[in-house]
């Protein structure tokens, strides 16, 4: 049996003993540590690891720069393990960008006592990114307050506001769009999203797999790119065209009808699920509460086979699917499950989706 070699980096003696204790009881493994991001460089290039564990707060030199060294010199998959706190994702996104592909969260800050929580987590995405599709890392991003005063007013991205009146009410005869994705996610969305025109005559909802603590973020993030306002469903919002609707973490999003309005849902995880957001739970909840034909479903780039299923069923009921195509997909599982069902009216790389929303949508 082939022995993957792991490089596990942090900074914490404890976290170090902690991670190779998980992936040494696994079996799979040859291991070897380093204590900060300049160990790291020079073990990938010494040690030529099949994958990376990457913490971010580090003496030295940081995860974010020593991802940059690695991606230049060796390129090699990475997955990041970030504390889930807001300022954690956002460097988390960031290192997305860079090229890293996977991110797990340590349940309990920067020194975990609790790595048997996210135990399952781990395994499966650092095995999983063994199979993923490097990226050439894109530079990094400024944080957002400083990227938006360097755009002139004339040239920022157009938002609906309630005193425009130029998004519209939603019912339950109108256009909606369904994305579902998982890793690989945020940097897919960052070149698809920003694509859009603000006046998109419908409504986007994304169930993007992710902890509660990330999502927000996300969405701030996608706020800043992207020409239509983007934001987090956390309770019952009704929903309105030209607007991006982003799942909260840590529970599943659907689709709803009030007063023969479209809302959207914020609720409990369901357990019967193994990833949430749900997919598959917002497909079902559009097959319940809109016409098949006017909904346009997409699987981006991800593990596993969420929303396979429910989206086959819309696709079958008359619903325009897209599979994002094995291509530019930086894991593709949940995609090729959907064309394995057959229900794929398209199958599309990344780049090539917004203009076949704006085209659907009859912008």
């Amino acid at each position: 049996m082939y022995m993957l070699k792991l490089l596990i980096v942090d900074d914490s003696a404890l976290m170090r003993r902690h991670l190779t204790q998980v992936f040494e009881e696994d079996g799979g493994f040859i291991i070897r540590i380093a204590r900060n991001g300049a160990d790291a460089v020079r073990e990938n290039r010494e040690f030529e690891p099949d994958v990376v564990t990457l913490d971010i707060n580090m003496p030295e030199m940081d995860g974010l720069s020593a991802l940059s060294l690695i991606m230049a010199e060796r390129p090699v998959p990475v997955v990041m393990v970030s504390s889930l706190t807001t300022r954690g994702a956002l460097s988390t996104f960031e290192a997305l960008n860079l090229g890293a592909i996977d991110y797990v969260a340590k349940p309990d800050g920067s020194i975990s006592l609790s790595v048997d929580t996210i135990r399952r987590d781990l395994l499966t995405k650092v095995k999983g990114a063994v199979r993923a599709k490097i990226r050439p890392g894109k530079k990094a991003a400024a944080p957002a307050s400083l990227a938006m005063q360097s755009v002139s007013v004339r040239e920022r991205p157009r938002k609906f506001t309630a005193s425009t009146n130029a998004g519209h009410a939603v019912g339950v005869r109108d256009k909606v769009i369904l994305i579902g994705v998982s890793t690989g996610g945020p940097r897919t969305l960052e070149d698809i999203l920003p694509l859009l025109p603000a006046d998109l005559p419908a409504p986007v909802l994304v169930a993007q797999h992710m902890p509660a603590s990330f999502t927000k973020s996300l969405s701030g993030r996608l706020n800043n790119l992207c020409p239509m306002s983007v934001s987090e469903i956390d309770k019952m919002t009704p929903l309105e065209s030209g607007n991006i609707y982003i799942g909260r973490g840590g529970g599943d999003l659907t689709l709803a009808v009030r007063q023969n309005r479209l809302v959207g849902l914020s609720c409990p995880e369901d357990p019967e699920f193994l990833w949430h957001p749900s997919v598959e739970l917002l497909g079902q909840s559009a097959l319940r509460c809109c016409e098949p034909s006017n909904v346009l479903g997409i699987i981006l780039t991800g593990m596993g086979n969420d929303g396979s299923v429910a989206f086959s069923e819309l696709h079958n009921r008359g619903a325009t699917t897209i599979a994002e195509s094995e291509e530019s997909a930086i894991v593709f599982g949940m995609p090729a499950e959907l064309i394995a069902r057959q229900g794929a009216t398209h199958i599309l790389p990344a780049s090539a989706i917004a203009q076949k929303i704006i085209q659907w949508a009859g912008h």
